[in-house]
């Protein structure tokens, strides 16, 4: 089934996707919670009308994700950006019914636009809530700061002495994401630290926004301790709860298919080359750092295995996807096949050095083959400028 494809190409498994979408279902069916997906995360909407049929609407980080999820998804539509552009907002108001803001500033700045919006649509009902992204400082990540909303000066979130004694009318909503690929213990320390400083806004909120990070969908994770978490505020504060995962719906639904071009040595490291490039394809891999289990290696107990460094095509010497492995050195021309490769791929891949974007497949559940799109040349030329 792999010789046939053209690599280096993404791979969505649609019987493991399904799992995932089954797994965050019943939360929401269980908990009467809504769950969106973060399509910061994972974008690629040609599987949108599956997982459409699972989950409560997706969540944007700005305009563009915004129009996709509205266009492809059509169903609640939700955005939180650090700072919007009027031109932006102008549109956002059609098509998003939840906004959340980074700071009073930018309420005040754009609610004008919002409460005008809702005033012309009093006769069919539609309108936009207004949330507000809260900073606990309370962090609970170690070692991925970059990727930790809590850190020392961070952009992101109204810190509690921020916040005025009464909230604005017009806000609806508070909007709490501090995690990153953790478990609900971490969910559950969290929000007590956040209801112990915003108790008094607790009172007033219709809905409570617990963001992202959750790794619902990981084997051990907690589903019950989320459970039972997402019940307590609804029982205790009698508000709407809403989750966000990004990863956890294509957690493991994905594969990268890349071959082996040149295999050479340098002092005592063995190298092979692959057509598909950490720095272009996988960008976690160098900017976690992650290291994508690899389909095949050798675990460390097999005798007389051999460690091979897999490195991209491109000329950056740290185009390093990792050190793996093998039974046997590979091979001109073998297929490389590296797992977990669905989120935060395909949405943050680029063409730096020209390097072509692969092409993206669906493995359906029977086994079958679709391609979903392909790119050539002009998707790196066009990037820069078209012609007249």
């Amino acid at each position: 089934m792999w010789e046939t494809i053209k690599t280096p190409a993404y791979v969505v498994d649609e019987k493991k996707l399904r799992e995932n979408l089954e797994c965050l279902h019943r939360v929401e069916e269980e908990t009467g919670c809504h769950i969106l997906l973060a399509q910061k995360a994972f974008s690629m909407f040609r599987v949108y009308p599956l997982i459409g049929s699972y989950l409560s609407g997706t969540t944007a980080s700005g305009l563009y994700e915004a129009r996709l999820g509205y266009e492809e998804m059509k169903k609640e539509n939700h955005v939180f950006a650090p700072a919007y552009k009027t031109e932006d907002m102008k549109e956002l108001v059609t098509i998003c019914d939840h906004i959340i803001f980074n700071s009073f500033a930018q309420f005040e700045k754009h609610k004008e636009i919002i409460s005008a919006y809702n005033n012309s649509q009093r006769e069919n009902g539609n309108r936009v809530s207004i949330g507000m992204r809260v900073n606990p400082e309370f962090s609970t990540q170690e070692g991925h700061a970059i990727y930790d909303p809590c850190a020392p000066g961070s952009r992101l979130g109204v810190v509690r002495a921020k916040f005025p004694e009464t909230l604005p009318e017009e806000i609806e909503g508070l909007h709490v994401h501090t995690l990153c690929e953790q478990d609900s213990d971490d969910l559950e320390a969290t929000f007590n630290a956040f209801e112990k400083s915003f108790e008094p806004y607790l009172k007033k909120i219709k809905w409570l926004n617990l963001g992202g990070g959750h790794h619902i969908t990981r084997p051990g994770y907690d589903v019950e301790r989320l459970e039972r978490c997402i019940r307590m505020v609804q029982e205790e504060w009698k508000t709407e709860v809403y989750l966000e995962p990004g990863e956890a719906w294509a957690l493991n639904a994905g594969f990268l298919l890349t071959s082996v071009l040149d295999v050479l040595k340098n002092g005592e490291t063995q190298i092979a080359i692959v057509d598909a490039s950490a720095a272009c394809h996988m960008p976690d891999v160098l900017e976690m750092p992650y290291r994508p289990p690899l389909l095949g290696a050798a675990d460390e107990t097999t005798e007389n295995e051999v460690t091979v460094r897999l490195g991209g095509p491109t000329c950056l010497s740290g185009d390093i996807i990792g050190d793996y492995k093998f039974n046997k050195l590979p091979e001109y021309g073998d297929l490389l096949l590296f797992g977990d490769m669905a989120i935060y791929t395909t949405c943050k891949n680029n063409t730096f050095n020209g390097m072509p974007l692969p092409d993206i497949w669906l493995r359906r559940a029977d086994n079958t083959m679709q391609k979903l799109t392909d790119f050539g040349y002009m998707d790196f030329k066009e990037r820069l400028g078209s012609r007249e």
